[in-house]
């Protein structure tokens, strides 16, 4: 699933109870001060599962971070890990990889992963400029693989929106 041409590892995802006050770890603990925030209300979303999702996002040191904070009960996949009760929690939740080129190359990357080692547990799209399935790792590796791939226009707009770390 890793070594395959034209997918990359780009992004480490946490989930958290409380989209706030994950900030400001980042910002205290680790020296991230600003992130790029938004809800996925986006027209034109679907999903093999609802969901509505607070999420933030940086760039540091090449690598991606993505903060999720799961709304109104809707997204069990990343909910699963935090407590019960909503205390803070900020937690490890999946680990990203771009496959880039076109939707052909996300397809047939897709097609190469083995359905009973590596299920599919949540796919969906944004339009025509957006892919991702996420399967399930966590017998194996403790977490689940997000595959996405985006527009390469689409991708682009998005990542002049992230701040970056160190600045450039």
């Amino acid at each position: 699933m890793f070594p395959r041409a034209n997918a990359r590892h780009s992004q480490i995802a946490y989930v958290t109870t409380d989209l706030e006050q994950a900030l400001a770890v980042w910002r205290e603990d680790f020296d991230v001060p600003a992130f790029h925030v938004f809800t996925n209300d986006m027209p034109g979303l679907e999903s093999s599962h609802p969901y509505r999702l607070k999420i933030a996002l940086a760039n540091v040191g090449g690598t991606e971070i993505e903060l999720i904070e799961p709304l109104d009960g809707s997204a069990p996949l990343h909910a699963e890990p935090l407590p019960a009760d909503g205390s803070f929690a900020l937690r490890f939740h999946h680990v990203a990889m771009r496959i880039e080129g076109t939707l052909a190359d996300f397809e047939a990357h897709m097609a190469s992963l083995d359905p009973v080692r590596h299920p599919v547990v949540w796919s969906g799209a944004f339009a025509d400029m957006m892919r991702f399935a996420y399967t399930d790792e966590r017998s194996t590796l403790g977490h689940y693989v997000e595959h996405v791939w985006f527009d390469a226009g689409f991708y682009a707009q998005l990542a002049a929106a992230i701040p970056v770390y160190p600045a450039l």
